[in-house]
């Protein structure tokens, strides 16, 4: 039995693996529109990867999420924009450190109501 090292079958049967596991552990649901999905359009139902990374597929499915296929396309066009006009890393902010009453008493000064 000869065995197929075509990297496109490979990833259809990984794709398949996860798909399947995906569907049997999450509803049957798009996690964005919330569109709700049968056996009659099932195939429309995807599973996006989160860190969009299609060879992390832990076992709990942590890194799946459900989502049609119009979802599916707006999360990868908004992540190819954040990839070509912004950073790849998240934005860290800082803790604000402003009191606007810090001076209150020294505003208001020793007046009684």
């Amino acid at each position: 039995m000869a065995q197929d090292n075509n990297p496109s079958t490979s990833y259809l049967k990984q794709e398949k693996g996860y798909r399947d596991r995906a569907l049997k552990m999450y509803p049957w649901v798009c996690g964005r529109c919330t569109r709700e999905f049968t056996y009659s359009n099932l195939r429309e139902l995807t599973v996006h990867h989160r860190d969009h990374n299609h060879d992390n597929n832990p076992p709990d499915g942590s890194n799946w999420e459900l989502l049609c296929i119009y979802c599916h396309d707006m999360e990868h066009a908004k992540f190819h924009e954040h990839v070509l006009y912004g950073s790849t890393k998240p934005k860290e902010l800082a803790p604000a450190t402003h009191n606007p009453f810090a001076n209150l008493k020294k505003m208001m000064g020793d007046k009684e109501a």
